[in-house]
């Protein structure tokens, strides 16, 4: 699969999940520190799928998984599936609605958002992270009114996001491919001299996690040339 695909960009959550497979490799003795290292430093660096494939070709973990340099969209992962249906609870209350007016409103950590939500910015800005939310169905609808103001969307990778908003000297951003299983949020609405901005971020959690996990790699190439 990932021989079609080599040049097609990769998420941060494809390399996390390679990072993942390389130190079930290292705590197994499948492969040693130097070798740990000299891949994790690779994937880090990555930037499609055909620089990531070759990390993990050779381990158990890639073929039983449907190689871990293939997109989430394409492998078969009862895990990945599982997680997010944690997190669509439907028919829960959940928020519906943002409004900035020479101001603005921002919705991030745990939270839950509707079926159907409305943001209206006049003058003002918004700010809706998905990163940590629930959903309150598969599908969720985000109507923006964005006058001389402007609206952010944050979701973590794996969420879809379909924009059909229509721009007046202003404009809405792309939307961004999901994995199966996982929720599909549709923005659409009007951006009069304003703009909708789409972002896809890992959540803090996950990004800590690299950020420690580059530390203590960096920590470990410092001890070994102390040793050499």
């Amino acid at each position: 699969m990932t021989d079609r695909l080599p040049e097609l960009r990769a998420a941060d959550s494809d390399r996390e999940r390679v990072a993942e497979i390389l130190r079930d490799a290292l705590a197994e003795g499948r492969i040693d520190m130097p070798e740990f290292e000299e891949r994790l430093d690779a994937a880090y660096r990555a930037r499609t799928y055909g620089e990531l494939a070759p990390l993990t070709a050779d381990l158990p973990a890639s073929a039983a998984e449907g190689g871990a340099g293939a997109p989430l969209s394409l492998r078969k992962e009862a895990g990945t599936t599982a997680v997010w249906a944690e997190r669509i609870v439907s028919g829960a209350d959940g928020s519906s609605a943002g409004v900035g007016i020479m101001g603005g409103f921002q919705r991030k950590g745990r939270w839950t958002i509707g079926r159907r939500f409305t943001a209206v910015c006049c003058m003002g800005g918004g700010e809706i992270d998905l990163r940590e939310a629930n959903f309150a169905g598969p599908e969720v609808v985000i109507n923006v009114w964005a006058i001389m103001g402007g609206v952010n969307v944050v979701v973590p990778p794996g969420v879809e996001v379909d924009v059909r908003g229509l721009g007046i000297m202003g404009g809405f951003e792309d939307g961004v491919q999901g994995e199966p299983g996982a929720p599909r949020v549709i923005i659409r609405g009007l951006a009069l001299m304003g703009g909708v901005g789409v972002e896809r971020k890992l959540p803090k959690e996950d990004r800590q996690r690299l950020k420690e996990e580059k530390r203590r790699l960096k920590e470990e190439r410092g001890l070994r040339k102390e040793l050499d």
